[in-house]
């Protein structure tokens, strides 16, 4: 059975300056599902999901979340709405532990009472946040830092998951792990908005996939279909 539409971005225009990022992109995210964004670097998959955070103003366009227009909301309005964002280079607070860093990202937590769940949930997850929870953030790997970035957007128990770019610079092994991490919180009900470079790993693990360029959405449809296409293979997945 076909899901709800749970977010609709319609003919959503984006400027910075003079500079036009994004040009009337159309997409739906069903409730359930991963969709992966997906296109080269430019192309405005981040600006996309920035867009979707209240973090950059709209030109033109809406963007309607649970069938409420939240075209105009403040990032922190959306939040609330439980659209969390573990952003591009991850955002986590250096000069805090890791335990302090989570317990920030649980100030929108709908029931405060299972912030102790919320924790051992996140370092189940995550067990190398257990063994570093009373670390500072800034003495963590590149990969403790992704998984710690994933895990404080997970305390604020998001209906929809934003994830920029999860994999950049980490190694084959750390990736697996953050991909595999990625599929469970779906399976278990999570709704994924990710954009990643790494085109081919996105599409196997996506329901649907949507190829920016130049800010224009120039394919969608189901991931299957996009990663066994020709024209998808030559130009983003290096075939």
């Amino acid at each position: 059975m076909t899901q709800p539409t749970l977010l609709s971005f319609q003919n959503v225009s984006v400027h910075y300056g003079a500079i036009h990022a994004l040009k009337s992109v159309s997409f739906d995210v069903r409730k359930g599902e991963i969709v992966s964004l997906i296109g080269s670097n430019g192309a405005g998959k981040t600006t996309t999901l920035r867009a979707i955070s209240g973090l950059v103003k709209k030109s033109e366009g809406r963007i309607q979340y649970a069938g409420a227009d939240i075209t105009a909301l403040p990032p922190h309005a959306i939040v609330r709405k439980r659209i969390c964002q573990a952003p591009e280079g991850r955002g986590i607070f250096l000069n805090l532990t890791v335990e302090e860093n989570l317990d920030l990202g649980a100030w929108t937590a709908p029931n405060p009472k299972t912030l102790a769940e919320d924790f051992e949930r996140s370092y189940e997850l995550f067990p190398r946040l257990k063994e570093r929870r009373k670390q500072n953030a800034g003495t963590l790997s590149g990969g403790e830092q992704q998984m710690l970035a994933i895990a404080r957007a997970l305390m604020a128990h998001p209906e929809l998951l934003l994830l920029d770019e999860p994999s950049l610079g980490l190694a084959p092994q750390i990736i697996e792990r953050i991909f595999e991490i990625i599929q469970r919180i779906n399976r278990e009900g999570m709704t994924v908005l990710l954009v990643e470079q790494n085109a081919l790993q996105a599409l196997q693990i996506a329901h649907q996939g949507i190829v920016l360029e130049t800010g224009r959405v120039v394919l969608s449809g189901p991931a299957a279909t996009l990663a066994a296409s020709d024209e998808v293979r030559k130009a983003y997945l290096g075939e």
